[in-house]
């Protein structure tokens, strides 16, 4: 008999940090902008929607637990789809802002960073300079100084903390060492497989996104965890569908949206998150593979469902 078909977690980041609303005039900034990306996703085909919030007067991150609950309500009452809130943030909060609004509404994924590292958006300022509306956005891509901590004191604060909860983790790995990092915390008994890991590429400060790059990636994972982890691919930018190509047809899962990638081809920006959905939907039933429900997705990831939402 045919196996039946993988089916593959579409995770979708609609907005972010990285990016500031200046850059693009189709990035969600107020509450209501940003539950219609959510759900603009979920209808395209994402599982996972991974949400930030953001000051509505400017775009500034902001990381209130009270800026998340108008559009984790409205995501909530009209789809059934998986939300991760961030405990990113923006690289200069501190890890107590970062970890609120997770800890209040303790949804069933949360993002987790697995390591410090170097930051740096000056590229952006200098594609974007002229453009820039507010002077917290030319401040905050122009700081080459910024170092996004991601101690094993915060790491270990996180976990105890929303674990508690039954909130599970997308493990953010920038580089080789945050595979290492999460096997220590692994080995130590505070996280269970199977972890939902998610090797980032093209990051100014992590690992890049050549093919070998993510080879790498999957290869370290492989040997460190086994057949006890999950795997699933973020390129930034303009490699965000070639890296999910090549992650999909390897057996990986992808992650697309805003809070990634502006674009939706060569100088095309992309008008939602739900666009970028699409494109790489293609890419996959290309490959002949299945995209998954967010009831598979909860399977696959063996969270726990939503009747202990805090929201």
């Amino acid at each position: 008999m045919a196996r039946p078909p993988r089916k593959t977690i579409i995770t979708c980041a609609v907005t972010g940090s990285i990016h500031t609303p200046s850059m693009s005039p189709h990035l969600p900034v107020t509450a209501s902008e940003i539950a219609d990306a959510a759900l603009g996703a979920a209808e395209a085909g994402a599982a996972i929607v991974h949400l930030h919030a953001r000051n509505p007067e400017d775009g500034r991150p902001d990381q209130s637990p009270e800026a998340f609950l108008p559009f984790l309500q409205v995501i909530k009452q009209r789809s059934d789809v998986v939300v991760n809130i961030t405990t990113g943030g923006a690289p200069t909060m501190t890890i107590e802002e970062r970890m609120q609004p997770a800890a209040v509404y303790r949804p069933e994924v949360a993002s987790l960073n697995m390591g410090s590292m170097n930051f740096s958006f000056a590229p952006m300022l200098e594609r974007f300079e002229g453009k820039l509306k507010h002077q917290w956005e030319r401040d905050y891509l122009g700081n080459k100084d910024i170092i996004f901590r991601n101690t094993f004191g915060d790491i270990e604060k996180l976990l105890t903390t929303l674990g508690a909860n039954g909130t599970r983790f997308e493990f953010e790995c920038y580089d080789t060492a945050h595979l290492y990092n999460l096997k220590y915390f692994h080995d130590r008994g505070l996280v269970k497989g199977p972890l939902f890991i998610q090797t980032v590429f093209g990051l100014m400060g992590g690992i890049g996104t050549h093919p070998d790059d993510v080879m790498h990636m999957k290869r370290t994972a492989d040997r460190l965890f086994g057949d006890n982890y999950r795997w699933s691919v973020l390129g930034a930018g303009r490699s965000q569908m070639p890296v999910a190509a090549m992650a999909a047809a390897m057996g990986g899962h992808v992650r697309v949206g805003m809070e990634d990638s502006l674009w939706a081809g060569p100088g095309k920006l992309a008008e939602s998150s739900a666009e970028q959905v699409r494109l790489v939907r293609k890419i996959l039933e290309g490959l002949g593979l299945e995209i998954a429900t967010p009831d598979e997705a909860r399977e696959i990831l063996t969270l726990k469902g939503t009747d202990d939402l805090g929201f």
